[in-house]
């Protein structure tokens, strides 16, 4: 249903962009969003985007991180900039549509220098 992309291996302060691909149109999905889950940790709210083009962010990644949703291509993206080793986690696309959860596979973000 989701697929995510994009993870991969970045030094201190570079930027990198996720990709989640829905198999279906995300025009009628309420909440789309991005969580994460370090090692160690319980997942987190990174940032979602309601279907009225509102978005919110954790405060973490405030002014570093960007929702996007593009409903044409039915792809919510998640451009991250300024990356700290804290950012390192495996991301996880996240969709809500009639009291359905839907959770892609996860990418692995990796801060190191």
């Amino acid at each position: 249903q989701l697929q995510a992309s994009g993870g991969g291996l970045v030094q201190p302060g570079g930027s990198l962009r996720l990709s989640c691909a829905a198999s279906r149109s995300i025009r009628s999905m309420i909440y789309m969003g991005w969580y994460r889950q370090a090692p160690g940790s319980q997942r987190e709210l990174v940032a979602f985007s309601l279907s009225d083009g509102s978005t919110n962010y954790a405060d973490s990644v405030k002014g570093r991180f960007t929702i996007s949703r593009d409903n044409a291509e039915n792809t919510v993206d998640l451009k991250m900039n300024s990356l700290t080793p804290e950012d390192t986690a495996v991301y996880y696309c996240h969709a809500r549509h009639s009291g359905i959860y839907y959770w892609g596979q996860g990418t692995q973000v990796t801060v190191s220098s």
